[in-house]
């Protein structure tokens, strides 16, 4: 690494480090990171965190049972999922969502898996094309990925955005 140059470290997440990543890159009263963490503790998932220079930077979840939308469940069995991939605005265009990705699929070509999965809202087409760059394969599968947020004023919002599914083959990867 040239001098100057921005160390980037992924890890998975410890408990010590969720208040640490809410200040970094926070949630409010959503507390995303919180389920994120409960739902790695309890073996259903890996909660990856990015650092640049010992700050964290971004996260991502590795979610082991499949995606999180059970129609897209039942069209891609048993392929894992990224999820809530997301990276501080300050720390965006240095590499740290690629470099989060990457860390997902080595731990997916570890835990045996051939493939790996993520969505990507249609209206993303920055996300988008990073993905396909990192060879990701546009399924053709279209959803809606449905969550709430509640805003600082307290209201719960229902949400539907239309996304897409993309997958990768990590054979290559496994060779």
């Amino acid at each position: 690494m040239n001098e100057g140059s921005p160390e980037k470290v992924v890890r998975e997440c410890r408990q010590q480090d969720v208040p640490v990543l809410e200040r970094a890159v926070p949630t409010g009263r959503n507390r995303y990171h919180e389920a994120r963490y409960r739902r790695h503790s309890e073996g259903l998932s890996t909660f990856l965190i990015a650092y640049l220079n010992d700050a964290p930077a971004g996260c991502g979840e590795v979610r082991w049972q499949g995606a999180k939308e059970s129609d897209v469940r039942e069209q891609f069995p048993g392929c894992p999922e990224i999820n809530g991939l997301t990276v501080a605005p300050e720390q965006r265009s240095q590499g740290i969502g690629t470099t989060i990705i990457r860390a997902a699929e080595d731990l997916a070509v570890r835990r045996g898996h051939h493939r790996i999965g993520l969505g990507v809202g249609e209206d993303n087409a920055r996300a988008f094309a990073l993905y396909l760059r990192l060879g990701y394969a546009d399924t053709g599968y279209r959803y809606l990925d449905r969550y709430h947020y509640v805003d600082h004023r307290g209201t719960r919002h229902e949400v539907a955005d239309r996304c897409r599914f993309l997958v990768k083959e990590l054979r290559d990867i496994l060779e």
